[in-house]
């Protein structure tokens, strides 16, 4: 390495100083709103769809004089207040970066979608669970015009939420298939609504049923299936969520290639280390342990840097933050390298 000195914000063979990637370009930002913006109609159709169950399922409850329909009312002012949730996630997530939050809200997101997957969890799972138990130790029964209210009331929630449901599968198609669930916000909508149509359907099955035989078990046993049905769907949503707040890596294929591009670099002896982690629904930090071939002084190192940054840069627009380690291997290491012994040609 040459005795020439480094300039001012660069350091020795040892470090680069990490620098901000390059700003995403204008066009990605503007598709990002766009998404959103899309989502949060989604959301708002799903607000609307439960908002409307809750006061179906009120009325129903008071003119049949069923405590059972009037605590489901309860139930879907509670998924009301998750899709409320939901509509933070999207506020507050794309609030910019600050000294507090370097690397921005992005994660917000996926706090608030946990917070909705807990209230499935308790307020929909773990409540229908206890309504089917309680209704099969009380055996109570119920007149004909109970069942005509309930399953009236039933119709009118599977109208809205089968509208909802629509709407946000329309919009996973429109974001390309399973690439669309990546949205916290848009994959509970969809597996909320999804969760209700069949449960809805399941309710009116296990009320028919109780309607014709007299037995109170076909209702409750469909009230217990629902509860399984909505905690298993809140155990996969708080998971996803759960791994997105602890720090996941970006995809496979999007790591590789990566990978790949830093290897290619004919300055880049190895890649010791690459490491990754979403920051947000479409942001990433970048970091790799880098070893350069032997020769390169520091005006060099910090040029490669930059280049190297803005190439990942483009593989990924959405990495946020760009940082490069190099290391620096003993001298009998580098006799060894692919760079000093010819293995390894240039890109």
């Amino acid at each position: 390495m040459s005795g020439k000195a480094p300039r001012k914000g660069t350091t020795d063979r040892k470090g680069t100083t990490p620098r901000k990637a390059t700003t995403p370009r204008k066009g990605t930002k503007d598709r990002k709103g766009t998404t959103d913006r899309k989502t949060r109609v989604t959301v708002l159709v799903a607000l609307a769809a439960n908002l409307v169950i809750a006061a179906a399922k009120a009325v129903g409850g008071l003119l049949a004089g069923s405590p059972a329909l009037l605590s489901e009312a309860a139930h879907s002012v509670a998924d009301s207040l998750n899709e409320v949730f939901l509509l933070a996630a999207l506020r507050r997530s794309r609030r910019p970066a600050d000294r507090r939050h370097p690397f921005g809200y992005g994660k917000e997101r996926y706090f608030w979608s946990l917070l909705a997957a807990v209230g499935i969890f308790v307020m929909g799972g773990c409540f229908s669970v206890f309504q089917g138990v309680e209704a099969l130790g009380g055996g109570a029964e119920e007149k004909f015009g109970g069942y005509v209210a309930g399953l009236a009331v039933l119709a009118v929630a599977l109208l809205a939420e089968g509208v909802s449901l629509l709407r946000a599968l329309h919009q996973v198609r429109a974001q390309g298939g399973r690439a669309g669930l990546r949205d916290p916000a848009l994959r509970t909508v969809v597996a909320e609504d999804g969760t209700a149509v069949l449960g809805v359907t399941v309710a009116m099955a296990g009320m028919a049923l109780h309607m014709v035989t007299g037995q109170v078990v076909w209702e409750a046993a469909a009230s217990i299936a629902i509860g399984v049905l909505l905690v298993l769907v809140a155990y996969g949503l708080g998971r996803e969520a759960r791994d997105q707040l602890i720090g996941e890596a970006a995809d496979p294929e999007l790591l590789g290639r990566i990978r790949a591009l830093l290897r290619a670099q004919p300055e880049i002896d190895s890649v010791e280390a690459l490491f990754t982690m979403k920051t947000g629904l479409d942001s990433h930090l970048v970091a790799a342990r880098i070893d350069l071939v032997p020769g390169l002084d520091s005006e060099e190192v910090e040029e490669v840097a930059v280049r190297i940054k803005g190439s990942v840069g483009r593989v990924c627009p959405g990495a946020g933050e760009i940082f490069l380690d190099v290391t620096d291997r003993g001298a009998g290491e580098a006799r060894e390298s692919p760079a000093a012994t010819g293995e390894r040609g240039g890109a």
